[in-house]
């Protein structure tokens, strides 16, 4: 197909891509800053400034999401313009197949795909790293947190009776055992009240289980103890929940984080499926095209127009709610997390060049 030609039509699917990206945005943006005025109505301590700092700081994670809709609307309507002003006719007319004059479309959101993978992923994920900080500080009252290095793992709980920060070298049983534990206590007023040392700490059900313990503190002698109940308001869901968020870790981070947090004896796998889909993010912008041709070129082929519109905006839909649910398949364990990460993407893809063939070649 002529360069002139692929150019033209390039430029076309990136105008009304944007535009669909511009209309969903804000659509989106507005929703997000009335639920926020909704949450602060009784809070004085948070002003407008604020809220649109965080709502500006959550869009580019949203945009993220909405890609792929993105891509199937802009698609869609792309296909739909030419088609009424007939320059589809007079392309198919000229000799050009279906496949060259999709080729510029089709890279066009490959390359987008590369882009937000390589580019905007590590800027929305700053940005949503900063958001979440935020709501962290104006939001909610966070009572226990927790930080993992390469070789240590540290917990912060917060309780009736004061702080402590609990240092342990390792964990198994995804955070419910540690080993080589130092807890430092502190009381109400930050003043450090003594420290215990064990081999083992064991997370039970409002308390600690430690092992060969140590006991020391300011002006007193070292205790020893085969056992000792220390409380804890922790429990697991908390110390699982308290790790950073894989929207908040870039593709390029993602990989070490999962080998620290598998290091230190937690399953990254919720981290790994995340780092997978994002790679198969281009694939999946790629399919959306596929679709929204399949929809658009049938539609004016058998003269049912809204009909199909339709049948290409249920088409995503239902593809989004089965990608949740194939994803927590992954997480659950009953699929490999690599195959629930790309299963989406490929058969979105199967259907749309399954659907393409049988349009084109009957």
């Amino acid at each position: 197909m002529p360069s002139t030609l692929s150019l033209y039509l390039g430029k076309q699917f990136l105008k009304y891509v944007g535009v669909i990206f511009a209309i969903l945005m804000t659509i989106v943006f507005l929703g997000d800053f009335i639920e926020a005025l909704r949450r602060t109505a009784d809070r004085d301590d948070i002003t407008i400034m604020i809220l649109l700092e965080m709502v500006t700081l959550r869009l580019p994670t949203l945009a993220m999401k909405l890609l792929p809709f993105i891509a199937l609307f802009g698609g869609m309507l792309t296909f739909f313009r030419l088609s009424k002003t007939s320059e589809l006719s007079v392309i198919r007319a000229s000799g050009v197949s279906v496949w060259q004059f999709l080729f510029p479309s089709l890279f066009i959101a490959f390359a987008i795909g590369m882009l937000v993978l390589t580019v905007i992923n590590p800027i929305a994920a700053a940005m949503q790293a900063q958001n979440d900080r935020m709501e962290a500080k104006y939001f909610e009252t966070r009572s226990n947190l927790l930080t993992l290095s390469t070789n240590d793992l540290w917990l912060r709980q917060v309780d009736e009776n004061g702080l402590s920060v609990i240092h342990a070298r390792g964990a198994v049983n995804q955070g419910i055992d540690l080993t080589e534990v130092i807890i430092f206590q502190y009381d109400a007023n930050d003043i450090f009240t003594g420290r215990i040392d064990a081999s083992e700490a064991t997370l039970r059900p409002g308390f600690w289980d430690l092992k060969n313990v140590v006991i020391t503190g300011p002006d007193r002698p070292a205790e020893r103890r085969d056992r000792l109940e220390l409380p804890t308001s922790l429990t697991i869901l908390q110390i699982q929940e308290s790790f950073a968020s894989p929207a908040t870790l870039s593709f390029w981070d993602l990989p070490g984080f999962i080998a620290t947090l598998e290091h230190a004896g937690f399953s990254g796998d919720r981290h790994r499926l995340h780092w997978y889909s994002l790679m198969a993010g281009p694939v999946l912008m790629l399919a959306m095209v596929l679709v929204a041709a399949t929809f658009s070129l049938r539609s004016l082929r058998q003269g049912r127009t809204v009909l199909l519109v339709l049948g290409g905006i249920a088409t995503g839909f239902v593809f989004y709610f089965m990608t949740d649910i194939i994803y927590a398949l992954g997480l659950s364990g009953n699929l490999p997390i690599i195959l629930s990460a790309w299963i989406p993407a490929v058969a979105i893809t199967l259907f749309g060049l399954a659907m393409m063939f049988h349009l084109e070649d009957g």
